[in-house]
């Protein structure tokens, strides 16, 4: 008996250290590799069509800018993922049309440092574009200026394209590599292909690799409908608050669709922000002044849709 007992502890013990060491390797394992996809990072994480704040002023000029924001988090999840992250366009604020703006821009650091063309170089190689679209007054923050960024994914002769006009084309300044023999052969015969076999062919030359894209992408309006629909089943329910609270701030910020169907989800997605900003504190905790966003958003819904539930919250507000 003495000896079974004993078995059955070396036993258990075993089991306890492999579980231990189950559940320390899920602790340790990095939420950055969570994503299946860049898009889908940028997406989840609302980077596109913010406002982050470059200069404080006076009253929080020690503060850590914000610009700088989805650079660092999109090359976390490229190193993440065992990517190297490099600067490959320089920006010329193309989006921004007046020229003292321009002007003025041109001379933070803290927006110079934020912007630009980055490829994301591992097995799917991803192009990423951050690029301001206006330069704000910081509704939450008072003396402070924000830009507005536009972040999203290019192939390599989109990036090309759009940066065409600037110059400073980081790849125009690397040295062009000899071509070996092999390699004469190897275009030489890719000249007998159709153009969809030498496109890519000419690509890899570039050394900038095109980004992997989904066959099958769903609309933007289908898109918005998914996330809106999950963010209401989920916050009806009182399940994964947090997660459904994200999903409509994302639906929301689709703006306005075509039709009235479009318009239908829009508002209701609005009307979920507010709720989340409002009532759902593991959301609204996340903001300086949750009331103060939800009354805008509410707002915008009873001035620019007459929508009465808009009208009704911001009356027992």
């Amino acid at each position: 008996m003495a000896v079974k007992a004993k078995a059955l502890v070396v036993i258990g013990s075993a089991s306890m250290l492999l579980h231990g060491c189950a559940t320390m390797n899920s602790l340790g394992a990095d939420p950055m590799t969570r994503y299946t996809s860049a898009e889908q990072f940028i997406t989840q994480n609302r980077l596109s069509d913010q406002d982050y704040v470059y200069a404080w002023g006076r009253a929080n000029k020690q503060a850590e800018p914000q610009s700088l924001i989805p650079r660092a988090q999109l090359a976390k999840y490229c190193h993440a993922n065992g990517g190297h992250f490099t600067l490959l366009h320089k920006s010329n604020l193309a989006n921004i049309k007046n020229t003292k703006t321009k002007t003025s821009l041109n001379n933070e650091p803290n927006v110079k440092q934020a912007i630009g063309a980055y490829q994301c170089q591992q097995s799917n190689s991803w192009i990423v574009s951050i690029e301001p679209t206006a330069d704000v007054r910081s509704t939450q923050y008072p003396d402070a200026r924000a830009i507005r960024l536009n972040v999203q994914l290019m192939s390599a002769s989109e990036a090309r394209q759009f940066y065409k006009n600037t110059g400073l084309s980081i790849a125009n300044t690397k040295k062009t590599p000899v071509a070996t023999p092999k390699a004469i052969a190897t275009k030489a015969s890719l000249v007998k292909e159709t153009k969809e076999v030498k496109e890519p062919a000419e690509k890899k030359e570039t050394s900038v690799v095109e980004p992997i894209r989904a066959s099958v992408i769903d609309s933007s309006q289908q898109q918005q409908m998914k996330l809106y629909v999950a963010a209401r089943r989920d916050i009806n329910s009182g399940k994964n608050l947090n997660n459904a609270c994200n999903n409509a701030q994302l639906a929301y910020n689709y703006g306005k669709q075509q039709g009235t169907d479009g318009t239908r989800i829009y508002t209701e997605s609005g009307m979920l922000v507010a709720r989340c900003l409002t009532s759902i504190s593991s959301y609204n905790s996340r903001f300086p002044n949750a009331k103060g966003q939800a009354k805008r958003v509410l707002q915008n819904l009873a001035t620019n849709y007459n929508h009465a539930g808009a009208k009704h919250m911001l009356s027992q507000m």
